[in-house]
This record gives C-alpha cells, sequence and structure tokens, in this order.
C-alpha cells in the first residue's frame, strides 16, 4: 500500500469515527439534561421505556440523524458543482439552486398552506430546476468564460428568488409568516421518522451514481477540452451533475429550509487532506459534512437557554468568514 493510499485510508476511518461519536454524543444536548451514559442505557437496554429513552429514540435521534443526511447531502450537492465547473466557490446556496427551492416551497405554502408532505418536496424542486435553467440559459452558451459567468449569473439568481421570496412573505398571512421565516432560515425540528427515508433514498442514490460517474468527473478536472478528447460529452454531463445537484438541493430545502455555505466548506477543508478525484474524498466529503451539521445544531439547541437558533443563521455567519478568508488567500497568491 502507498503512502497516498495509507492517507486516504486513515483520513476515512478518523471521519468515519466522528462521525459516529458525534452521531452518539449529540442525543445527550438539548433542553432536557441526559448524560452520555443515559444515552449509552438507552441503546443496550432494549427494554428501558423511562422518558429519557422516549426523548432520545422519539425527537433527538431522528432530528440528529436528518441534520447528518443535510450536511453529508449539501457537502456532496458542493463537490458536485465545484467539480463539473471547476469552480472552488461552487455552492449550491450561491449558485441559486438553493434560493429557487425555497421560493417553490414558500409559494406552495403561501398559496395552499401545505406546510409539510411530498409535495413540498416536488415544489422545491420544480424551483430549483427552475433557477438550474435560467443559470444554463444565461452562462451556458458562453463556453469561453463558463466558470466565471456562471458563478456570478447563481449570485444573481440567488438574489432574484431571495426577492420573490420575501415578496411572497410580505403578502402572506402574519400568523403564518413567522413559521415560514423560521423555515427559510433552516432548522431540523420538524424531523420525523417517517420522513427520513426520501432524504436517504436521494442522497444515497446520488452518492452511488457519482462513483459510477468518477472517471467522467475526473477527467472535468482538466477542463472541457481535455474531458471532450476522453471521450466525455461535457455539456450533456454538466447538465446531468446540476440535475443531481438540484435534486438533493430541493429535498434537503424542503425538510430543513435554507441552510448555506456547507457546500462550499465542506470540499475545501477534505481538499487539504485529500485528493479530490478518489472515492475516499467523496466519502470523506460525505462524512464530514454530515459530523459538521450535526454540531451546528447542537449549538443551534445549546447557545440560547430555552431557545433555538435557526441552523441557516449559525452555518452563514461560519460561512461568510470562510468564504472571505478564501477570497483573500486566493488574491494573496495572485
Amino acid at each position: 500500500m502507498s503512502a497516498v493510499d495509507t492517507r486516504h485510508s486513515f483520513a476515512l476511518f478518523i471521519s468515519a469515527a466522528a462521525a459516529l461519536f458525534s452521531l452518539f454524543a449529540a442525543l445527550s444536548f438539548g433542553a432536557a439534561e441526559i448524560s452520555l451514559q443515559d444515552v449509552l442505557n438507552s441503546f443496550l437496554l432494549s427494554n428501558d421505556a423511562s422518558f429519557n429513552t422516549r426523548i432520545i429514540y422519539e425527537l433527538r435521534m431522528p432530528r440528529t440523524l436528518l441534520a447528518f443526511l443535510a450536511g453529508s447531502g449539501l457537502a456532496i450537492a458542493g463537490l458536485i458543482l465545484q467539480t463539473v465547473t471547476r469552480n472552488p466557490l461552487a455552492d449550491p446556496y450561491l449558485f441559486g439552486i438553493s434560493s429557487g427551492a425555497s421560493f417553490g416551497v414558500v409559494l406552495l405554502m403561501a398559496l395552499s398552506g401545505i406546510s409539510a408532505g411530498f409535495m413540498l418536496s416536488a415544489a422545491a424542486l420544480l424551483g430549483s430546476l427552475l433557477a438550474m435553467s435560467l443559470l444554463i440559459l444565461i452562462a451556458g452558451r458562453q463556453q469561453s468564460a463558463q466558470v466565471e459567468s456562471m458563478l456570478l449569473a447563481g449570485v444573481a439568481l440567488s438574489f432574484l428568488f431571495s426577492a420573490f421570496t420575501s415578496l411572497l412573505l410580505y403578502w402572506s398571512d402574519p400568523q403564518a409568516v413567522a413559521a415560514i421565516l423560521f423555515w427559510t432560515l433552516g432548522s431540523f425540528a420538524r424531523a420525523q421518522w417517517a420522513t427520513l427515508w426520501l432524504p436517504l433514498l436521494v442522497i444515497a442514490l446520488c452518492t452511488f451514481l457519482m462513483l459510477s460517474f468518477r472517471r467522467q468527473l475526473n477527467a472535468m478536472l482538466l477542463g472541457d477540452e481535455s474531458a471532450i478528447t476522453l471521450g466525455v460529452r461535457v455539456q450533456r454531463f454538466r447538465i446531468l451533475m446540476l440535475v443531481l445537484s438540484s435534486l438533493i438541493t430541493a429535498v434537503l430545502v424542503a425538510m430543513c429550509g435554507g441552510i448555506g455555505f456547507v457546500g462550499l466548506m465542506v470540499p475545501h477543508i477534505v481538499r487539504f487532506f485529500i485528493s479530490q478525484g478518489s472515492i475516499t474524498g467523496l466519502l470523506v466529503t460525505s462524512l464530514v459534512g454530515g459530523t459538521f451539521m450535526v454540531w451546528v445544531d447542537v449549538l443551534s439547541r445549546s447557545l440560547l437557554k430555552n431557545q433555538e437558533l435557526p441552523v441557516g443563521v449559525i452555518t452563514a455567519a461560519i460561512g461568510s468568514v470562510f468564504f472571505l478568508s478564501l477570497l483573500f488567500f486566493r488574491k494573496s497568491k495572485v
């Protein structure tokens, strides 16, 4: 085994261990004080029907798992975008995909009053596909400067859909505005066992497809001309990857609201330790993204007593600092 393979295996082991520990430790945080020993007992004692056990299994566990799935899915979506656009600043939030999905959900909630169910995911998917279609229409024809134009167009679309969302909130029933506004900022409070299958299925399917197309993804890192030389249909493949990214983002936005910058930060962090084109890199990115989001959720429930902060506020605060740091270091290298 080479030194690179050893480093990759070690990184995968560490990230998997950190993910398992985080999923277990996060169950002890919340309004009700539950120690790690009580959490352990709830797993070991199958006949334990105590109040703490009910809190862990019915409230905290589905929420923690949803947080892990959200972080994992957004990290993978960001990795897809950064790979097919060869832009290290690509992110579902910056590309307008997340804002488009949020607009679709808020539009459905404002017009019909639906606040849960499959219709929200469908509305989010339509909104994200609309944003993606506009992105391709605006920037897809400019082959010479496609990477830069896609990022600029994505930022513009993000502001556009955010403006439409704010307008819908202004026209909505004042009693529903508070709930919709809190949802748009991101929250895992609505996590339920019955709905976890959808993000799990979508993320697992998209991860499998990424692993299946890893040769094409590696070719895209070399540039469009090199990828075409290697037999990759660049435009068709890029649209396919954008659809996968939109699908992941839409499902997660429908369940968790708008959560930004995770897809920007996590692939960058992983790229410091593991090469981008490896299978291990994809798996580690998924695990690190899930672990990061689990602790963000813990932070949102722990910063203020008897009050929960929106998850999107915390990720936006961390992500904006990370984004500015990237721009500063990129400028200093020029």
